[in-house]
């Protein structure tokens, strides 16, 4: 990496909290790492509100990357919010959830309500970017038009949707998961044509596949019925295709 030491260095997504003394040595080769000035902070990434609270409690870690954006619900505050009183930073990953969200100005104004918040915006295209670096000078501000989008958006996609995360992978069979589960958001929410092609059409007819075996349920960290979701995406997409219902 061409440098002598890393500013942070973050556990991404343990399925437990890394302890001084513990089994797995994870938190004692960190800590060795930033003794020998190799490191200079220790944080964590997680999906697991109960890992993330652990975290917290531990006193053990300066910052908690985790999912956050204008979905959020209660206990994800709350979460921003124990860190606040924790003195300790927090990085909101999926802070667009994965491209669902595609206004940026409320995604924006949104996150400011939060001054111990830092989001990861995850930009896909140029024109993004762009966007994002104009509210360097010119930040926006929640109006009631903006919190309006936020009111419909949350109407919308709060629940059984998918964030994408891909944590759910590998499928067996092959199938793309973390984009298949989330198809029928994606249709309505970004341009539709590359996911209706010959490609989109044969990932999607994978889900024929499924075996049911359930390793992507067992391995989601939002509690999804993952197979019953590619389920109920695969019957809208069959219908978008069919043209009985217009995206």
């Amino acid at each position: 990496m061409q440098t002598d030491y890393i500013d942070l260095y973050q556990f991404h997504n343990p399925a437990f909290c890394p302890k001084p003394g513990d089994e797995s040595g994870l938190y004692d080769a960190a800590l060795k790492a930033k003794e020998e000035g190799k490191i200079r902070h220790i944080g964590i990434t997680n999906h697991r509100l109960a890992v993330a609270h652990e975290a917290i409690d531990s006193g053990l870690y300066e910052t908690l990357q985790f999912p956050f954006c204008y979905l959020a619900t209660g206990k994800d505050i709350e979460l921003v919010e124990k860190c606040k009183q924790a003195d300790m930073g927090f990085i909101a990953m999926k802070a667009l959830s994965g491209g669902l969200i595609n206004n940026s100005a409320a995604a924006y104004a949104f996150m400011a309500q939060y001054d111990n918040v830092l989001p990861i915006w995850g930009v896909q295209r140029e024109a993004e970017l762009d966007e994002f670096l104009s509210y360097i000078d010119t930040p926006p501000v929640m109006t009631e038009e903006l919190a309006e989008v936020i009111r419909h958006d949350r109407e919308e996609l709060l629940g059984d949707f998918c964030r994408g995360c891909g944590y759910c992978m590998p499928c067996p069979v092959g199938i793309e998961i973390n984009n298949c589960a989330r198809m029928s958001l994606l249709l309505r929410r970004s341009p539709s044509a590359a996911q209706l092609g010959p490609e989109g059409q044969e990932k999607m007819m994978k889900i024929e596949e499924c075996l049911h075996c359930n390793q992507c349920k067992s391995k989601c960290p939002y509690g999804l019925d993952t197979p019953a979701l590619l389920q109920k995406n695969l019957e809208d997409y069959k219908k978008v295709l069919a043209g009985e219902i217009t995206v």
